[in-house]
């Protein structure tokens, strides 16, 4: 690899690397990403429950409201759908966006008079293509900073098939319920699950810049309060982030082979660089891949030394499109039922990892979760007082930790 050298700001190695085109706009405003959502095929147990699930169809004669937790905020927004791993063209009869009552997140109400119906090329009815996507024409509906957005989508004949484009790990109530309700203050009867369908982003006019976050469980908030917006890229934009922070992980995702939804070398283009905005990223992915390699010597350093070149890998494509790459190292999973091993192989593997991360000058700067989670009596585990118990996921507290080791520079 190319030696390049490094600039010390306050611990953390920064390379002097160009601003993108949208960086380096100074203060014009464009369409940009302000909270997304990374597209996954539902599995089974985590479809609709019935009768929103039938034999070969979801959602038929379903009204479909879910609420997301926007960044930067702007005047006009728009609303993207995902039909990605749809086996069949997606039918959206009609959908609007509101305000949520009390601005809370995971409620079925909405602020009466704050709806705004949904366009699509001045349509109120669209069919999204197996495997695309479709963006809403803009809605003069303001989104605050840190606001809280309701979306509500009706399909009157469903989608007929049982493969389904949406966001499992959501941490956040989406309600169903029978019949076009999508304009209704409130949904009285309808069924809570804690998962986000067919959403994928929305955007506002903004000037800021953005930082796409890519993860697995750790980044989409496993061991977080549901409807608390507490995950740890919740907690690092309200520390006072100008940029816009975008949660694109995944609980199970990897960076080498793909998981629960492909892996991060094959969904970069699609989760970051297609990403409208996205002018920096934070790369935080790599226990999914140690902790399912076998628990040898040979697939360990295996794992370990192709990590190493997947990030080299990521970092060299970030940077062919004026992007800024922040890594950060594996947190500790000692005494973890799947990940530890009786010989730590896997401890040695994430050890090995993260001092390379350190010290090889692989990102423009490096953020150390491990250091700021882990237990300083026993450094293989995290703090006690962070730990959900499973010795793997972060409770808030611990969250907090991690979004307080971010520097602020990377987001203004």
């Amino acid at each position: 690899m190319r030696r390049r050298t490094l600039l010390s700001l306050g611990g953390a190695a920064v390379l002097p690397v160009p601003l993108s085109g949208a960086a380096a706009a100074g203060g014009r405003k464009r369409w940009i990403h302000t909270w997304t959502a990374m597209p996954q095929l539902t599995e089974p147990h985590n479809l609709p429950p019935a009768p929103f699930t039938g034999e070969s169809a979801v959602l038929v004669d379903t009204t479909l409201r879910q609420t997301v937790h926007v960044t930067v905020g702007g005047s006009r927004v728009r609303i993207r759908f995902s039909n990605a791993f749809g086996g069949a063209a997606l039918p959206l009869t009609a959908a609007a966006v509101a305000r949520p009552v009390g601005g809370q997140a995971g409620v079925p109400a909405i602020v009466p008079g704050s709806s705004r119906p949904l366009t699509f090329g001045g349509r109120r009815s669209v069919t999204v293509p197996v495997g695309a996507q479709i963006v809403s024409d803009p809605v003069p509906l303001p989104a605050g900073r840190g606001e809280n957005l309701t979306v509500t989508v009706y399909l009157a004949t469903g989608q007929a098939t049982l493969n389904l484009t949406s966001h499992p790990g959501s941490r956040t109530t989406s309600y169903l319920v029978g019949g076009d309700q999508h304009a209704a203050p409130d949904l009285p009867g309808a069924v809570g699950v804690a998962h986000w369908y067919l959403l994928s982003g929305v955007e506002v006019e903004s000037d800021a810049p953005a930082l796409a976050v890519v993860g697995d469980s750790l980044t989409d908030g496993r061991g977080s309060t549901t409807d608390g917006n507490d995950r740890w890229p919740d907690q690092l934009f309200a520390r006072g982030a100008r940029a816009a922070v975008l949660n694109q992980a995944a609980g199970g995702n990897r960076v080498l082979n793909d998981g629960l939804g492909p892996s991060v070398l094959a969904r970069l283009d699609r989760d970051v660089l297609a990403t409208s905005g996205v002018d920096r990223m934070l790369l935080f992915e790599g226990v999914n891949d140690i902790g399912t390699a076998p628990a040898t010597v040979a697939d360990q350093k295996a794992v370990t030394d192709d990590l190493l070149v997947a990030y080299e890998q990521i970092v060299l494509r970030a940077h062919a499109a004026d992007l800024r790459v922040y890594g950060a190292t594996i947190t500790p999973f000692g005494g973890n039922t799947g990940y530890d091993d009786p010989g730590g192989l896997r401890e040695a593997s994430r050890t090995a990892v993260n001092a390379a991360v350190r010290r090889r000058g692989l990102f423009d700067g490096v953020a150390d979760f491990d250091a700021a989670v882990r237990d300083p009596a026993v450094p293989r585990q995290l703090l006690p007082a962070y730990d959900t118990g499973d010795h793997l996921h972060l409770n808030p507290a611990g969250y907090r930790a991690i979004a307080q080791a971010v520097p602020l520079r990377w987001l203004n």
